[in-house]
């Protein structure tokens, strides 16, 4: 079983800075693709942040030039350095992964992690 577990959310004043990290573990035999989502109240999940497993990186317009997604294979963890921070950022944020998790199964099947709270408020 996979398991994506996030940390690093809490409360922060605009214009402040928090990191996300997520780390994958279980029995899987490879992560290709990972990203970071989130969702504020009454509205839909958005993808935020995106990296491959060649580290080519892919972000929301709101976010460029503030967030920087990154990747640790040999940790299996997937990083998401929040700087300048707005209101407008305050969500629930998910890790997500595309995992291989097995020989005899050619695909890559969607995980989520269970998500951590960014709340940005003076």
């Amino acid at each position: 079983q996979v398991q994506l577990v996030e940390s690093g959310g809490g409360l922060v004043q605009p214009g402040g800075s928090l990191r996300l990290s997520c780390a994958a573990s279980g029995t899987f035999v490879s992560i290709n693709a990972m990203g970071w989502y989130r969702q504020a109240p009454g509205k839909q999940r958005e993808l935020v942040a995106s990296i491959t497993g060649g580290d080519s990186t892919n972000y929301v317009d709101s976010v460029k030039g503030r967030f920087t997604i990154s990747r640790d294979n040999a940790k299996k963890t997937v990083n998401l350095q929040m700087n300048s921070l707005k209101p407008e950022d305050t969500a629930v944020y998910y890790c997500n992964a595309g995992v291989r998790i097995s020989y005899t199964r050619d695909y890559y099947s969607t995980y989520w992690g269970q998500g951590t709270q960014v709340t940005v408020s003076s």
